[in-house]
């Protein structure tokens, strides 16, 4: 069958995640047959530049020789187990090396089996303990508006995208919201360069009236992913964190997007100078090979747990797929390739240089209203007026006809709303930009001119 006869069959059974179904009928779905490196080759053999890295979890490239390699070593010995009172060696020796990347002072490893759930967990988690050390008062959450923390029902509530959210608030989480820091349209007009986090006031303000009966506050630290790839100062986080100290209210770090050296560092929180009480880690965790994720934590929370049985403190939560060893194998075997080809510091070292390519290319256009960066993501923001910062009507959807050019020119480059961004993995090579970037800017002068 060709490519046509894939894509039929595909639309007789499958929903797709996150997709307008009607829209598929002029954009039928792309079937990809294999992967290699940053590109991903069709049922017919086009090639598309994969700079979004499937969904943010496509760390190394695809099928990675020494991941591919660790995964079927694994197939057999161990394929699953029951994670309640039996274990394994890849789980093991898994926590024991993500010790001595994650910030001091964590040190529990609980496994899930994707993000959303890891938030849950955490959500449960923080709960529970307020409950069991005598805060019975902390029954409520804290999130930063605009934030996307899953769509199961208690990850969507702390979410603050009425996209995804707004359908469902009967069903949600009573949310306290903090405003979030929008530094492209500061409402201090305060620069980037010259950003001393001032907008933590309205931080301060909400954790004045709430603190009190907050349990945890859920951030995304340094970058709110599906707001748009909004980017905000590590003082910012630093600041939160002292807020948190201060009201008892324990800091859940989302780094579900954010960790394994996305940012340019190992985690986000590492730019701050942090220790969240709960870190969520999973997408980079396995390399996108296998889903995974875990809520780690402090020996604190942990001991509040730790009881006879008969006292009712155990943490009653479990996934089927928890600590899956096939998981675990590739998620060391993307440790292990991080330490020994020292990625994180090349790709920090190749970032000024794919950032000033686009900005070399698109800092001039009526239409780039900002061109932002942090590690290797790059988020353009296209706007109608450049001057007052006005955005394009939503229906025009621009970011979207953005998207179809890019994919008739071998580029995946699905956008948040009219912001395009590049996340790509972190192997991409200097003439792999230059590329992409060159499609890039071809589409959007195709489509705005």
């Amino acid at each position: 069958m060709n490519h046509a006869d894939w894509s039929k069959k595909d639309l007789e059974y499958i929903w797709h995640p996150c997709s307008q179904m009607k829209d598929y009928e002029t954009l039928p779905p792309i079937v990809i047959d294999h992967g290699r490196g940053i590109s991903l080759y069709d049922v017919d053999g086009k090639r598309y530049m994969d700079v979004v890295s499937s969904w943010w979890c496509n760390l190394l490239g695809h099928c990675h020789p020494k991941i591919s390699q660790a995964v079927k070593n694994q197939l057999d010995s161990l394929e699953h187990v029951i994670f309640a009172n039996f274990s394994h060696k890849p789980a093991i020796t898994l926590c024991e090396e993500l010790m001595k990347k994650i910030p001091v002072g964590l040190c529990k490893f609980n496994f899930s089996d994707n993000g959303s759930a890891s938030i849950e967990s955490a959500m449960k988690m923080s709960f529970q303990y307020h409950y069991q050390t005598g805060n019975r008062r902390k029954v409520r959450f804290m999130s930063l508006s605009d934030g996307y923390h899953g769509e199961t029902l208690g990850a969507l509530s702390v979410g603050g995208l009425d996209l995804y959210s707004e359908l469902y608030k009967p069903l949600l989480l009573d949310i306290v919201r903090i405003p979030a820091p929008d530094c492209y349209r500061c409402p201090k007009g305060k620069k980037r360069e010259c950003c001393q986090a001032e907008c933590i006031d309205a931080a301060r303000e909400v954790f004045a009236r709430h603190g009190e009966e907050c349990a945890a506050l859920l951030v995304e630290p340094l970058l709110q992913g599906s707001a748009g790839m909004r980017m905000y100062p590590p003082s910012y986080l630093a600041k939160l964190r002292t807020l948190c100290d201060s009201y008892d209210v324990h800091l859940i770090a989302d780094e579900i997007a954010t960790g394994f050296g996305r940012t340019g560092s190992m985690f986000a929180c590492d730019q701050a100078g942090i220790t969240p009480d709960i870190m969520c880690i999973s997408k980079g965790l396995t390399g996108g090979y296998m889903p995974m994720s875990i809520a780690i934590t402090t020996q604190k929370i942990y001991d509040a747990f730790y009881a006879d049985y008969r006292e009712g403190k155990a943490f009653m939560h479990s996934h089927t797929y928890a600590g899956n060893p096939l998981g675990c194998s590739a998620a060391l075997a993307v440790l292990k390739v991080l330490d020994e080809e020292q990625i994180i510091p090349r790709a920090r070292e190749k970032a000024p240089f794919f950032h000033q390519l686009i900005v070399d290319a698109l800092g001039d256009h009526p239409h780039v209203g900002e061109i932002r960066h942090l590690g290797l993501v790059n988020a353009i923001e296209l706007v109608e007026d450049r001057e007052s910062r006005k955005s394009f009507p939503s229906e025009r959807r621009l970011g979207y006809q953005i998207y179809k050019e890019a994919l008739k020119q071998g580029l995946l480059l699905r956008p948040l709303g009219d912001v395009l961004y590049f996340n790509p993995p972190l192997v991409i090579s200097p003439e792999e930009m230059q590329e992409a970037v060159s499609i890039c800017v071809g589409c959007i002068r195709k489509v705005l001119g």
